[in-house]
């Protein structure tokens, strides 16, 4: 590949966030937020499995069922989630307004597009800790990757999602025998700790493979019946 050029670059009040595209065969566009990178567009396995291993986790499965996607990002859990008929209702948050933009309008809608113009999706401009304590809506799946784990945060505003009091507020959003999926750049048993001490049950963690190093993978939990 070459090296990345910066195609946008925007303040806001969670700081800098940063659109890139290295050429190669297929161009890949990158997302760095605060100088840490979140994303690109070329391998999007591990978004797949957190739509996929949240809906395999529902048991008994719903008839057409809700999930909140936390983070849009280069957007391919939304477009998996799209691809699938047994999601009746997909709602989307995302705080950052430029990343809203650049799938609207500006290069990643060629990812997104199609999604974007689905009548179940709704992408909210909001932050998902603000949503998740706000909102009086229920979700059967929450699906959530907004930075790189609950072990490395990419803004410190985002650890309250990791907390006692984000987790429970995960929970409330929940229907009963509802699955919450976090994406993570690492495994964490702490993490796995906290979710069973906020009272989800069926915890686990369920790696992506990778050519080389530590596995990303996605913690699960279930809110009981």
């Amino acid at each position: 590949m070459t090296a990345p050029v910066t195609l946008d670059r925007r303040h806001g009040p969670h700081g800098e966030v940063v659109l890139r595209r290295r050429d190669a065969a297929v161009p890949v566009y990158e997302i760095i937020a605060n100088g840490c990178f979140l994303m690109d567009t070329s391998d999007g396995r591990s978004e797949r499995l957190l739509v996929d291993a949240a809906w395999l986790a529902l048991d008994p499965p719903p008839v057409n069922a809700s999930v909140l996607i936390g983070g849009l990002g280069v957007g391919f859990s939304l477009v998996h989630a799209a691809a699938q008929a047994h999601w009746g209702r997909i709602v989307v948050a995302e705080r950052e307004q430029a990343i809203i933009d650049w799938h609207r309008s500006g290069p990643l809608r060629a990812v997104t597009e199609a999604a974007l113009a689905d009548s179940r999706v709704t992408i909210l401009h909001t932050d998902l800790v603000t949503h998740l304590h706000a909102s009086p809506d229920r979700y059967d799946a929450l699906c959530l990757d907004i930075d790189n784990g609950p072990d490395w945060t990419v803004t410190e505003d985002n650890q309250n999602l990791y907390s006692p009091a984000g987790l429970a507020a995960c929970r409330a959003r929940l229907t009963p025998g509802g699955v919450l999926a976090v994406w993570s750049a690492q495994p964490s048993a702490a993490f796995e700790k906290a979710m069973r001490n906020a009272g989800f049950s069926s915890v686990r963690t369920e790696e992506v493979p990778v050519a080389r190093g530590v596995p990303d993978v996605v913690h699960l939990g279930r809110n009981p019946l």
